[in-house]
């Protein structure tokens, strides 16, 4: 599959950036110019399947989605990546570096465990499935709806987000919500119990967050050898979003740690 990616250039090393569920590329847009800006990277803001403006399909599976990123490494003609990524994009970049090492130099994982999770997205999915049904003029009338369902100002916005004019005066989303919804067991699921990625792997959980837990670090280190782990104070699940300044610190500081950027 051909994914669809902004992408910018700093004239350096490959970073490929993986949103989490719900998301896109787009999320990561300010984080990534500073990536490019300040250390050269060529920053990959890539879109999943069934996200923003990758295509959609039926089938859906870290196995696929890693493939996906393999696929478009080759596309580009990308060599040693390092690649960030947040939640499910998290276990795909997991999945990526655990199958496809020689690929990966560096793994940073936001916010996420290699185990599986039960199911937490209900309200959010009962939501956007009412909002997908109903006949959307404007951003203010589909938050005004979505708040019934999800009263986090921050998270209905990131979730409206994949709003888009399909016509004039009509919004839809962007993502394949039938599929997430569909094939959502897939998005739980832990990775192999054989998974093994030997290269260097930082995870980042925010303090607030209840994604990685103090008993996982054998897990951790069970799949990820020579993984770090980093608590960002204050910080939930958007970790990254919450906190910018200290995610960005820390990323930077893991690759200088491993010489991947000076």
């Amino acid at each position: 599959m051909k994914l669809y990616s902004n992408i910018i250039e700093g004239g350096g090393k490959p970073l490929l950036i993986v949103h989490g569920l719900f998301g896109m590329g787009d999320n990561w847009k300010t984080l990534g110019r500073k990536f490019a800006e300040e250390n050269g990277f060529d920053v990959h803001l890539i879109d999943q399947r069934n996200h923003g403006r990758s295509p959609h399909s039926d089938d859906f599976s870290y196995a696929l989605m890693a493939k996906d990123l393999e696929e478009y490494c080759k596309e580009h003609n990308l060599d040693k990546v390092v690649i960030i990524g947040h939640s499910m994009g998290g276990k795909t970049a997991m999945e990526l570096a655990t199958t496809n090492p020689e690929l990966v130099e560096a793994l940073i994982v936001v916010d996420i465990a290699p185990k599986s999770y039960p199911p937490h997205h209900d309200e959010i999915l009962k939501g956007l499935s009412a909002l997908n049904e109903q006949k959307l003029t404007s951003r203010k009338q589909a938050d005004e709806n979505l708040k019934e369902y999800i009263d986090n100002w921050g998270v209905r916005q990131f979730l409206l987000k994949n709003l888009y004019w399909k016509e004039k005066g009509i919004l839809k989303f962007r993502m394949n919500l039938p599929v997430l919804k569909e094939k959502y067991e897939e998005v739980t699921d832990s990775i192999s119990e054989n998974a093994l990625y030997e290269g260097p792997t930082f995870f980042i959980k925010g303090e607030k967050s209840g994604y990685i837990h103090a008993e996982d670090r054998d897990l951790l280190n069970k799949h990820f050898p020579k993984s770090q782990l980093l608590t960002i104070k204050e910080a939930g699940h958007w970790v990254h979003a919450e906190k910018p300044d200290e995610f960005y610190q820390g990323v930077i500081g893991f690759l200088k740690f491993n010489k991947i950027c000076e």
